[in-house]
């Protein structure tokens, strides 16, 4: 029971990392959440991977803040509003994230019992970051905000393929992918000529 208390401890505050990065504006409090959300994601990976591996994946993704955090702080121009493709009221981005909450309750229990490798916490954790990145790229219209979005996604992708292959390689290519990312993002930042910032 304490193991399924503690396993619930770190759902919610792992809902209250991706509500964060969803709903903030500041660019440091959206990287603290990444942060955090990085070693939430960490605890719900290791019942299946050995801690070496998994720190693996808290070393990349803390990387990958650092490097987007670096590359936001080189930016001499003051943000400006993008233009955003759908409404972007606080109570509208917390209405679509919770239809994306009630579809990770209704669809983490069945992909728990279908895979028999997951537990509960790692479905419903993997689903619901994968599911809020999906929304926060869909709802934004900077880069930065996509490129969060995008490893927020696949932090949640990690958790659920981490209960299915525990391999130091495939470590190593995912924590590759996850610098890969930041670095793009890093890139898209700095271009001149591309989308603003928000």
């Amino acid at each position: 029971m304490e193991n399924g208390l503690l396993g619930f401890i770190v759902l919610l505050f792992l809902l209250g990392t991706s509500l964060t990065l969803l709903t903030h504006q500041d660019w440091r409090w959206v990287l603290a959440a990444l942060g955090l959300q990085y070693f939430f994601a960490f605890l719900l990976i290791l019942p299946s991977w050995p801690l070496e591996l998994a720190a693996v994946k808290l070393v990349s993704g803390w990387m990958s803040g650092a490097v987007l955090g670096l590359t936001r702080l080189n930016i001499i121009k003051a943000p400006s509003d993008a233009e955003q493709r759908l409404p972007t009221s606080p109570a509208f981005q917390v209405l679509s994230a919770a239809l994306v909450i009630l579809v990770v309750i209704g669809a983490a229990p069945g992909l728990a019992d279908w895979t028999r490798q997951l537990n509960l916490n790692q479905a419903w954790g993997g689903l619901l970051l994968m599911g809020i990145g999906l929304l926060q790229v869909g709802l934004r219209g900077s880069s930065f905000r996509n490129i969060i979005g995008l490893l927020s996604l696949l932090c949640g992708f990690e958790i659920l393929y981490a209960a299915v292959e525990a391999s130091l390689l495939v470590a190593a290519l995912l924590g590759i992918l996850n610098l890969g990312i930041a670095f793009v993002g890093s890139y898209l930042l700095l271009s001149p000529g591309l989308d603003p910032l928000e």
